[in-house]
């Protein structure tokens, strides 16, 4: 729905699905904690996420300027004009694709599915599914971003199957990335600011690199 149908209300859309998801974990008999939403640890999360963060910034700003690695972030789908990129970066990267994602792939399906298939695939099926959830988005990035398209291929070309094979290879990594934070710190908001810091912060680094001089 976000990404064809009706991609101007990604943002209601995937507030009204991680609360839907929310209430059929809990309906199931998973507290908060459980689900990695327990205040008890915000403060393991903030401070684990807030480290990654700042590690995604630095890494971010050494790609962005040096010529070898420069090319990655030119990508046309951050915004042009700053209003533009302060929405895509403080509304709909953190509401309408970190929230959801992190809800669904780190907190709720773990729990579904460990409740279905036990703890080993609770852990592991999300992280394939995260993975698989984003060849729809790898559609565009042959067009958006030719230069990372052939890279996550491993250097085979920019084309759509083999960057929405590769776009299912990195997801899958950074799923795992995520839930090992999530794992780490016991709360959802440690991954929550790892993905945001990437995405928010990636479209930072595009703007940079693609909007107009002088």
């Amino acid at each position: 729905m976000a990404n064809r149908v009706a991609p101007r209300t990604s943002v209601p859309l995937s507030l009204t699905t991680a609360t839907a998801l929310a209430a059929l974990a809990r309906a199931r008999g998973h507290g908060w904690s459980a689900l990695g939403l327990g205040p008890d640890r915000l403060g393991h999360g903030a401070r684990l996420g807030g480290r990654a963060a700042a590690a995604v910034a630095l890494l971010y700003a050494a790609g962005a300027l040096l010529p070898a690695t420069r090319p990655l972030f030119a990508d046309q789908r951050a915004a042009p004009d700053l209003p533009g990129l302060l929405r895509q970066s403080l509304v709909d990267v953190p509401l309408g694709t970190v929230l959801p994602e992190e809800i669904a792939f780190r907190s709720v399906l773990p729990a579904l599915l460990s409740d279905a298939f036990g703890e080993r695939a609770g852990r592991a099926l999300p992280v394939l599914l995260f993975g698989l959830w984003h060849v729809l988005p790898s559609a565009d990035l042959v067009t958006a971003n030719p230069a990372l398209a052939s890279a996550s291929a491993a250097g085979t070309g920019a084309r759509r199957t083999t960057a929405a094979l590769g776009a299912v290879v990195t997801t899958s990594v950074g799923g795992a990335l995520f839930t090992a934070a999530r794992a780490r710190s016991g709360s959802l908001l440690a991954p929550a600011l790892l993905h945001a810091a990437l995405n928010s912060l990636g479209y930072l680094a595009a703007w940079t690199v693609t909007r107009p001089r002088g």
